[in-house]
C-alpha cells in the first residue's frame, strides 16, 4: 500500500504543506503512521479523506463544520448531498457562461459584415438578441395553431373534388379569415421594428404592417421617427399597452 509524505500529499491535492499540517493540528486529517524518524506518513485512505476535505473547503464550508461532518455516523450522505448541490450550481454557472458566449458570438457575427459600426449599431444587435427567443416561440405558436387550419383546407379541397360538395371549403375560408385576422393582430401587437437609418424602435400601423413586403426577419415600412421607407429589422416588442 502506498505511503505519502506531507509534501507528496500536498502536491497530489494541490495545497501547501502548511495546509496539510494545519488539518493535522485540527485533528481532521491525522496521519496513519509516523516513520522511524518521526515523519508523517499518509495512506491511500488519508489521501481520499484529504480530497474530500479540499472539496468541502472549495464549497466554503468552515473547518469546524468539516470536522463535525466527518465525525457523523454516515458522513458520506451529507457529502453526497453537497456534491449534488455543487453540481447543480456549476451546471447553472456553465449555462450562464454559454448564454453569454452565444451573445458575444452573435454580436461578433452581426458586426462582421459592417465596414464601420457605432454604439447605435451595437445597440440594435443587442435589442434583437434579447428578444429573439420570445419571437421564435411566438412564431412557433402561430405555426402550431395554423396546422389545424391547413389540415381543414386540404380536407375541404379533397372533399370537394371527390364528393363534389363545396360547402366545407367555404367553411374553411371563413375559419381561415378569422384565424388570419386574429393571429395577425396578435403578432403585430407583439413585435416592433428598428429603422436602419435613425435606429428608432417603432410599432407601425396594423394595415401597413399587414400588407408590407417582408422577409423572415424584416419588413418594408415607413419609420415613424425619420420617415425613412425601407426594410426595417423585426424584433420582439412585448404586448402593446
Amino acid at each position: 500500500m502506498s505511503k505519502y509524505t506531507t509534501g507528496e500529499l500536498a502536491k497530489l491535492c494541490g495545497v501547501t504543506v502548511r495546509t496539510v499540517q494545519y488539518y493535522d493540528s485540527r485533528g481532521i486529517l491525522v496521519p496513519s503512521e509516523l516513520s522511524e524518524g518521526g515523519r508523517r506518513l499518509y495512506s491511500e485512505e488519508d489521501l481520499k479523506r484529504m480530497r474530500i476535505i479540499c472539496f468541502l473547503r472549495d464549497v466554503d464550508l468552515p473547518i469546524d463544520a468539516i470536522s463535525r461532518i466527518l465525525k457523523e455516523e454516515h458522513p458520506e450522505k451529507v457529502i453526497s448531498l453537497l456534491i449534488e448541490q455543487q453540481e447543480i450550481a456549476l451546471t447553472e454557472e456553465l449555462s450562464d457562461i454559454q448564454e453569454k458566449l452565444d451573445k458575444l458570438r452573435e454580436l461578433k457575427s452581426g458586426l462582421k459584415d459592417k465596414k464601420a459600426f457605432s454604439l447605435d449599431t451595437i445597440g440594435d444587435i443587442a435589442i434583437f438578441m434579447e428578444g429573439r427567443k420570445k419571437l421564435k416561440r411566438m412564431r412557433w405558436m402561430m405555426i402550431l395553431t395554423g396546422a389545424p387550419v391547413t389540415a381543414l383546407q386540404w380536407f375541404s379541397i379533397i372533399f370537394w373534388i371527390v364528393k363534389g360538395i363545396w360547402w366545407p371549403f367555404v367553411l374553411w375560408a371563413l375559419v381561415a379569415a378569422v384565424w388570419g385576422t386574429l393571429v395577425s393582430r396578435y403578432y403585430f401587437t407583439h413585435v416592433k421594428y428598428i429603422c436602419p437609418e435613425c435606429h428608432e424602435v417603432f410599432r407601425p400601423e396594423f394595415r401597413e404592417a399587414f400588407w408590407a413586403k417582408h422577409t423572415p426577419t424584416a419588413r418594408r415600412l415607413t419609420c415613424t421617427g425619420c420617415g425613412h421607407k425601407g426594410f426595417c429589422v423585426e424584433i420582439w416588442g412585448g404586448e402593446e399597452k
